[in-house]
């Protein structure tokens, strides 16, 4: 059976967007690529629509059925229509990138299916709500927005331009697309932040060799993007040696995990060797923005839009009883280091953040909530997270237990 040609497929609802659409799928086709047009609607299933694959088509995805849909509530429509979108593109074998186009209520229903795609096809939402907070939209994806500058409702002199662009650039994407990697090395994550950058630097030179390193930054979507992947199977291993995201979970930072933080571990039986990379801190914004609660605590300015807080005793203690809870569920190999020497390179001898009260509550607890056993176990040594001993010892760990 011949497989069918990779398209791009281009999503919007066309019962006002029709026109951009065939403008961008013209564009696109024009290049010599293949386009699928996609209609998302969901006022009614029988305004006049030259997409190839109908909304009534795509309606039909939905667990409970296209009148799911088509309800008359406008927000139950678009929640509804983008769980049935998210499952359509989940059954085509041909696409080659996926283009939308769209506002709130368009972005809200194409950039869940993208979020779905495998990392790697390119993806590209053209919306305007591209110049504001896209975290929710984009998730732990690799999807890349397009400020639209004008709404997305006719072609002017502005959209024609910002829409062409985004037709060659998708264009672009499938044609100079990277070629799968022949290597064979099996690929791991690390987590990493400024502060524990000498850190994942040491360990991935040991480590790379043997593995493929891939380092995510540790900004609550880095350690999402990293579980998506343990829990998608594609990591073998995890160095999860920055764990700073717990922090702003727990304190109200802006660079927060979810509560689901470590559970693709627990749920996979990952190799796991975890730290408490810049446990010390949280993040916020510019100092203007902590909230008044945290008034008269220990800050420092990493830089103008940047401020960090120094954690208390108190603070490490309840984070210590998290994360050991969490570990409690992994039944895989886990080990968890705690540098003695310090948390970051801002908590070390003589540097801003360093207190060695707030350092040992967190030992102390995590000790006492972890629950060790061959498997699962907690290493202290006395050298700072970014000490040479500290990576070269996560390494060893890490060697001994995949190779369990």
């Amino acid at each position: 059976m011949t497989a069918p040609t990779p398209s791009v497929y281009i999503a919007t609802t066309t019962d006002t967007k029709g026109r951009e659409m065939a403008f961008v799928s013209e564009l696109v086709r024009a290049t010599g690529l293949k386009t699928v047009t996609v209609d998302l609607s969901t006022k009614t299933q029988g305004h006049d629509t030259q997409a190839d694959i109908s909304a009534g088509t795509v309606a039909a995805f939905h667990p409970q059925g296209a009148t799911a849909v088509f309800c008359g509530d406008r927000g139950r429509a678009i929640s509804a229509m983008a769980v049935a979108f998210e499952l359509f593109m989940a059954s085509r074998h041909d696409v080659a990138a996926l283009l939308g186009l769209g506002g709130s209520g368009g972005t809200a229903l194409i950039t869940p299916a993208m979020q779905s795609l495998t990392v790697g096809i390119p993806k590209l939402m053209v919306s305007t709500m591209a110049s504001g907070d896209v975290s929710a939209y984009i998730g732990a994806s690799d999807i890349a927005m397009l400020y639209s500058v004008t709404y997305v409702a006719g072609l002017n002199r502005i959209s024609r331009k910002v829409l062409a662009n985004a037709a060659h650039q998708i264009a672009g994407a499938v044609y100079f697309s990277q070629p799968e990697s022949d290597d064979d090395k099996p690929a791991i994550g690390l987590t990493m932040f400024g502060v524990t950058t000498p850190c994942i630097q040491t360990a991935s030179e040991l480590l790379e060799k043997e593995f493929d390193c891939l380092v995510f930054h540790a900004t609550g979507s880095g350690g999402k993007a990293m579980e998506k992947l343990v829990s998608s199977g594609l990591l073998s291993g995890v160095l999860d040696l920055t764990t700073t995201e717990v922090c702003d979970l727990l304190f109200d930072g802006v660079l927060a995990c979810g509560p689901e933080r470590f559970d693709a571990i627990a749920e996979t039986q990952v190799p796991y060797v975890g730290s408490c990379g810049a446990l010390d801190m949280v993040n916020f914004g510019h100092i203007s923005s902590v909230p008044a609660k945290y008034t008269g605590r220990q800050f420092y300015e990493h830089n103008a839009q940047v401020t960090l807080m120094r954690t208390t005793p108190e603070e490490n203690a309840k984070m210590a009883r998290w994360i050991g809870e969490k570990l409690n569920a992994c039944e895989g190999e886990v080990r968890f280091l705690i540098p003695g020497g310090g948390f970051s390179a801002l908590d070390a001898v003589g540097q801003p953040f360093w207190d060695p009260d707030a350092l040992n509550a967190f030992a102390d607890t995590l000790e006492k909530t972890v629950k060790q056993t061959a498997k699962r176990r907690l290493v202290r040594l006395s050298c700072n997270i970014n000490d040479p001993e500290f990576a070269a010892t996560a390494v060893r760990l890490f060697k001994d237990i995949v190779q369990h």
